[in-house]
């Protein structure tokens, strides 16, 4: 199947991303963005003057196939006894990991999607060639997954692939451990690779509600994480697949190698003080995150006449229904002129209906309180002219 077009596409012409984007920014998912001196500052704190001095001195060499054993390493060690460094392939991030776990998992097969979403999570197996149903998430059910509408998608010995993503992209709604052991059984029962999407795993609002990794939960399951979602390692790009199943690495070795096989040692080296340093970051990162969301949860209740939600649980988004007779492209365009980004619908599914036609907003960085003051700035000067469609929501 040919790769579609990326759905934000349109998105990012809307918001000038090419040439620096729009002053106010509510589109961006990620955690506070690190700085290389605040990563090195942790890193003495710590002691670790030899990952500094190898970072400063190392060679511009290769690095192996799937990462350096020692990245490798401290990534296993997140995880339980069963995933050691053997279990675990690095990759240029998370988005060229899911890709390549389709094309070496998903072709020829039934595959389960669920939608709205991250695209490479929806259109990924389909790219590889395997026949996909879609399972339409509801705002009205909590954008939760229901695992009696997954097991009647089943086609029994045909369908070998499903992907979920938990944290939930766009909404950061989280599925509850029930939910999740009803999938892994249905998984079970049929003989599938769940792939979990776990970018936003240990940004939980309350570490209570944390589920297991899905690479933990299941012993044909894969969990696909980044650094720039909890961490806020975005130029770092490196992300990983932690699996179980040794019995897969081979293909997705295999796939890797025609793709971005080799990580750079820089970005291995800068991983691994993240991951050292992880405690201190996740609860930086988490503190801006749990100021942000109440002030967008004051900012809901405030004009609960023109917008809805499903409160987010986890991660830096959530997603938004406008109320005022605008669909969330048309809000969109309008908000970009007033030189405020967010993502519309449309970035999430190309096919927009009126029940999943919410728009996502981003709460992880600092100066998000500016971006949301602005919108209010927005909504103040344009109320007066909209028209409410449904004031039950």
């Amino acid at each position: 199947m040919p790769l579609t077009a990326p759905w934000s596409k349109k998105h990012k012409a809307v918001t000038n991303a090419s040439s620096g984007g729009l002053p106010y920014s509510l589109s961006n998912s990620y955690a506070q963005p690190l700085t290389m001196p605040e990563l090195a500052a942790f890193t003495e704190a710590r002691g670790d003057r030899a990952l500094l001095d190898e970072y400063r001195g190392h060679a511009l060499g290769y690095t192996p196939n799937g990462g350096s054993l020692d990245l490798r390493s401290a990534i296993a060690g997140m995880y339980g006894p069963g995933i050691t460094p053997a279990h675990v392939l690095v990759f240029a991030g998370a988005q060229v990991a899911l890709q390549t776990a389709s094309l070496a998992l998903a072709t020829g097969c039934h595959a389960i999607v669920f939608a709205p979403g991250y695209q490479s999570t929806v259109a990924a197996p389909g790219h590889a060639g395997a026949e996909v149903t879609e399972i339409r998430l509801r705002a009205d059910k909590g954008w939760q997954i229901d695992p009696a509408e997954v097991e009647a998608a089943v086609r029994p010995g045909e369908t070998r692939y499903m992907v979920i993503n938990e944290p939930y992209n766009p909404a950061g709604t989280l599925m509850s451990r029930e939910v999740q052991a009803a999938l892994v059984a249905i998984a079970k029962k049929h003989g599938i690779t769940l792939m979990s999407d776990e970018v936003y795993r240990l940004l939980e609002h309350d570490e209570a509600d944390r589920l297991p990794a899905m690479a933990d939960a299941y012993e044909r399951g894969i969990s696909a994480v980044t650094m720039s979602k909890p961490w806020g390692g975005c130029g770092i790009t490196i992300g990983w697949l932690a699996f179980a199943d040794l019995a897969v690495k081979q293909r997705l070795v295999d796939v890797q190698y025609f793709g971005t096989a080799c990580p750079g040692r820089a970005t291995e080296l800068q991983a691994m003080m993240v991951l050292r340093a992880s405690d201190a970051i996740l609860a930086k990162n988490l503190a801006i995150i749990r100021r942000n969301v109440e002030k967008l949860r004051e900012f809901m209740n405030k004009y609960e006449e023109y917008f809805a939600w499903v409160p987010p649980r986890a991660g830096a988004v959530a997603f938004l229904k406008f109320k005022g007779g605008l669909t969330s492209e048309q809000l969109g365009q309008e908000m970009a002129a007033a030189g405020i980004g967010m993502k519309p619908a449309y970035c999430f599914t190309p096919e927009v209906t009126d029940d999943v036609d919410f728009f996502r907003v981003g709460y992880g960085e600092e100066v998000m309180p500016e971006a949301l003051d602005k919108f209010a700035e927005f909504v103040e000067a344009n109320k007066h002219r909209w028209q409410i469609k449904d004031r039950s929501r």
